[in-house]
C-alpha cells in the first residue's frame, strides 16, 4: 500500500469512528447536548457543570428562533453535563476526518495527469467534509430536524464511498483487482451490485426508521424503551424495513457461495466478511425488535452499516475489468 492509499484509508477509518460516534450522540438522545454552535454553551471548552454557564452572554434570539418557548430557566433545566461531553465528542471526532482528508486532497495533486480520476474524486471528499460541517451546523440550529438529520448521515455514507474510491484508485494496478473464473464474473458482479443497491436501500429505511426513534426519545423520554416497538410497528416502513433484512442474508449467501466458488488463487477480500457482517446486522435487528431498543445495539447497527457499505463497494471496485486486460489482474 502507497503512502497515499494509508493516509486515505486513515481518513476512511476515521470517518467510519466518526458514524460510530454519531449514532452514540442519537442513542443517547445528546444531538443538543451542545445547543449551539461552534461554541457549546456559549464557551470554548464545554462546561462541566450548569454553574460554569454565563447564561446572560448566551444568545437567546438564536435559541428562540427554533422554539419560541425557550427561556433561560428552560435552558438551565435541559443541561445535562453527559450529554455535553457526548455531543463534544463527536465534534472533536470530526476534526481529523478533515485534516486527513484535507491531506489526502493536497497529495492527490501528483495525479492530476496520470490519474485525474483520483485528483478529483479527492477533491469530491473534501467537498463533502466542508459540506457535512455545514450540515451539522444545521442540524444544531435546527433543533435536530429529522430532514436535516438524515441528510447529514447521507452525505458522510457518501463520502465514504469517495474514500473507499481513492483508496483502491490510488494504488498500483497489480494487486488490486480480484480474480475471478471469467464464466462466473457476471453472475458475480449481477448479485453484488444487487447486494450494494438493496443494502443502501435498506439503509435508507433505516434512517428513517431512527428519525422515528428519535421522535419516541423526546416525547416519550419517561416510557420504557421496550414499549416503542409497538409504536414502531404501527409504520410501514418500519416493517419493510425489518422483513427486506431477510432478502438482504439470503442474498448475501447466495453471493458468498458464488464468489467463493468463483475465486482463482487469492480471492482477496474475502465476501466472507459481507455474510458475516450481514448475518450480524440480522442479530441486531432481532435485537432491536425484541429487546426493547437497546441503545448499544443502536450504535453497532449503525456502524455496522457504514462498515458493510464500504466493503461492498470496494469488493465492487476490486471486481471490475481492469482495462487491457481479458481477465481480472492478480
Amino acid at each position: 500500500m502507497t503512502l497515499f492509499q494509508k493516509v486515505a484509508a486513515a481518513a476512511t477509518l476515521s470517518l467510519i469512528l466518526l458514524i460510530f460516534v454519531g449514532a452514540i450522540v442519537r442513542a443517547s438522545g445528546s444531538g443538543l447536548g451542545c445547543p449551539d454552535w461552534p461554541t457549546c454553551w456559549g464557551c470554548l471548552v464545554p462546561p462541566t457543570s450548569v454553574d460554569d454557564i454565563d447564561f446572560e452572554k448566551l444568545d437567546l434570539e438564536k435559541f428562540q428562533r427554533r422554539n419560541a418557548e425557550v427561556t433561560i430557566e428552560s435552558l438551565r433545566a435541559e443541561f445535562n453535563p453527559v450529554h455535553v461531553w457526548v455531543e463534544y465528542l463527536n465534534r472533536l471526532t470530526s476534526m481529523p476526518v478533515g485534516m486527513l482528508t484535507l491531506a489526502v486532497f493536497v497529495m492527490s495533486f501528483k495525479f492530476r495527469r496520470s490519474r485525474p480520476q483520483v485528483f478529483w474524486a479527492s477533491g469530491l471528499a473534501l467537498f463533502l467534509v466542508l459540506f457535512n460541517a455545514w450540515l451539522g451546523m444545521k442540524v444544531v440550529k435546527s433543533g435536530l430536524t429529522p430532514g436535516v438529520i438524515t441528510l447529514h448521515m447521507a452525505a458522510a455514507i457518501l463520502m465514504l464511498c469517495v474514500l473507499v474510491y481513492v483508496v483502491f484508485s490510488g494504488g498500483e494496478d497489480r494487486g488490486r483487482f480480484i480474480l475471478l473464473k471469467p464464466g462466473s464474473r457476471r453472475l458475480v458482479r449481477g448479485l453484488l451490485i444487487a447486494l450494494f443497491v438493496l443494502t443502501v436501500a435498506e439503509g435508507i429505511m433505516g434512517s428513517q426508521v431512527r428519525e422515528k426513534t428519535d421522535a419516541l426519545a423526546h416525547g416519550h423520554a419517561n416510557q420504557p424503551r421496550s414499549e416503542w416497538v409497538a409504536e414502531l410497528e404501527e409504520s410501514w416502513i418500519y416493517l419493510v424495513h425489518r422483513s427486506f433484512s431477510w432478502l438482504l442474508v439470503a442474498l448475501a449467501a447466495v453471493f458468498f457461495f458464488k464468489a467463493r466458488d468463483a475465486a482463482v488463487g487469492s480471492a482477496g477480500m474475502s465476501p466472507a466478511i459481507i455474510l458475516g457482517v450481514m448475518l450480524g446486522q440480522m442479530v441486531l435487528g432481532i435485537l432491536l425488535a425484541y429487546a426493547g431498543v437497546p441503545p448499544a445495539v443502536q450504535v453497532l447497527h449503525v456502524g455496522l452499516s457504514a462498515i458493510l457499505v464500504a466493503t461492498l463497494f470496494y469488493y465492487l471496485l476490486a471486481t471490475r475489468m481492469p482495462r487491457g486486460d481479458g481477465l481480472l489482474a492478480s
